[in-house]
């Protein structure tokens, strides 16, 4: 979808680039060998063209972190497909009060739709452990993690930083008309859980981690099996979401 997104390109939103998709304007090399597409001046054509080389150029070589700010964050779902093999889902679970008022994470989960990986507080749970995990990363998938898990993370974790893409799902369904929390939406892609974690949630989560804290070893490995659905299940989540967006946007019928 990234090749066929102009919106990286000052003054080009969404109705425009429909305009370029109708013309038969349907890539980036597309729009650099044509003369003036969607009546776009010659100038403002020699300005876009430098743009687009530049962004090829930067896809090529795989920096995810050149579209971070070339992208609008609400658009940053495009580059899901092109990035897939290097995205990672991020969960975490607090303690239930708010970061800077006695919060702190107790787990955060990662997977890269293979492998989950957990670090618990207290035993690998540290900035470097997690920015070493995510020094790979080059799209970030999360469920309002744009809101809560990342903000939370850097404030309860002095220097922890993400240079990355962030695909929000949250966000991303809002855009289709979906709304509600991560386990209702797992209902609506046919995602179900274990018995034992049916109907638990992030209250439930908290009190496992008190239970933790006081030794309960089988209270600690729920928790951590809790997280790893919440992040597992945002993989298949992610790749729905992307489709049903890019389907979305009407690129499909001009690729047919």
């Amino acid at each position: 979808m990234i090749r066929h997104t102009f919106s990286i390109l000052n003054g080009i939103g969404s109705s425009r680039e429909s305009r370029l998709w109708q013309e038969g304007v349907l890539t980036w090399e597309d729009f650099l060998s044509s003369e003036a597409p969607a009546g776009i001046s010659p100038g403002s054509k020699s300005i876009y063209d430098e743009k687009l080389v530049e962004a090829t150029d930067r896809l090529d070589e795989g920096d995810a972190s050149y579209f971070s700010e070339t992208l609008a964050r609400s658009d940053h779902w495009r580059l899901f497909d092109r990035f897939s093999e290097d995205a990672v889902c991020l969960d975490i679970e607090t303690n239930g009060l708010p970061a800077g008022a006695g919060g702190y994470i107790t787990v955060v989960g990662l997977y890269d739709g293979s492998q989950y990986t957990s670090f618990v507080r207290g035993r690998d749970l540290s900035a470097k452990a997690l920015s070493d995990a995510l020094s790979g990363c080059k799209c970030l998938v999360t469920f309002y993690g744009s809101v809560f898990d990342i903000p939370f993370m850097e404030r309860a974790l002095p220097g922890f930083s993400l240079d990355a893409p962030h695909f929000d799902l949250c966000f991303g369904l809002r855009k289709l008309g979906i709304r509600g929390g991560l386990k209702r939406i797992e209902g609506r892609f046919g995602i179900a859980r274990g018995e034992d974690l049916d109907g638990m949630d992030g209250y439930g989560a908290v009190l496992l981690w008190n239970r933790a804290k006081r030794g309960n070893a089988e209270a600690l490995d729920l928790l951590v099996r809790y997280n790893r659905e919440d992040t597992v299940n945002l993989w298949h989540i992610a790749r729905e979401t992307y489709s049903m967006l890019r389907d979305s946007t009407g690129i499909m019928e001009h690729l047919q």
